[in-house]
């Protein structure tokens, strides 16, 4: 995706922001135009002579660029699972770390299987709640695939990334 100052064309076809054709212009005009709107100036292909650019919402072409490579990136196959293990007597920092790291896990869409690593079978509770806390502060970014199992000497949750 080119955008502003990245054109390199000396004129562009101008459509603006509702989709009106606002003709050949230069690409200086064009800039100008973009930053008296406070918009971002995208050109949409670079094989046609003048090529074709849109006004566009600042910051709207990048994040429209990220959702279509996300989208992109889930079709092209199975999403990884990614595990993350804990303790269940875990400090909040280590808690707060985990958490950002399992939301960024979500975000690119990998799922996250969170372990947790019981020494004795009297830490079962407190992994349990444990994961619960964690399911909890992720419900924006993801929904379990599986209930919380606790068995032996480990407690484990799949949690799979919102759509």
């Amino acid at each position: 995706m080119i955008m502003n100052e990245q054109i390199k064309a000396s004129e562009v076809r101008l459509t603006g922001a509702d989709g009106e054709d606002l003709g050949i212009v230069s690409r200086a005009e064009a800039l100008e135009l973009a930053r008296k709107l406070r918009m971002d100036l995208v050109c949409d292909s670079l094989f046609s002579s003048p090529p074709p650019c849109r006004l566009v919402a600042r910051g709207a072409a990048k994040q429209q660029k990220n959702e279509a490579s996300r989208a992109e990136r889930l079709a092209g196959g199975a999403a990884k699972v990614k595990e993350l293990r804990l303790t269940p007597h875990i400090e909040d920092h280590d808690y707060d770390t985990k958490l950002r790291q399992a939301e960024k896990l979500l975000a690119s869409g990998n799922a996250v299987q969170f372990v947790v690593k019981l020494t004795n079978s009297k830490e079962g509770a407190a992994a349990k709640g444990l994961l619960e806390r964690l399911l909890k502060d992720l419900n924006a970014s993801g929904r379990r695939e599986t209930g919380i199992q606790v068995s032996g000497k480990q407690a484990a949750v799949k949690v799979n990334p919102a759509q």
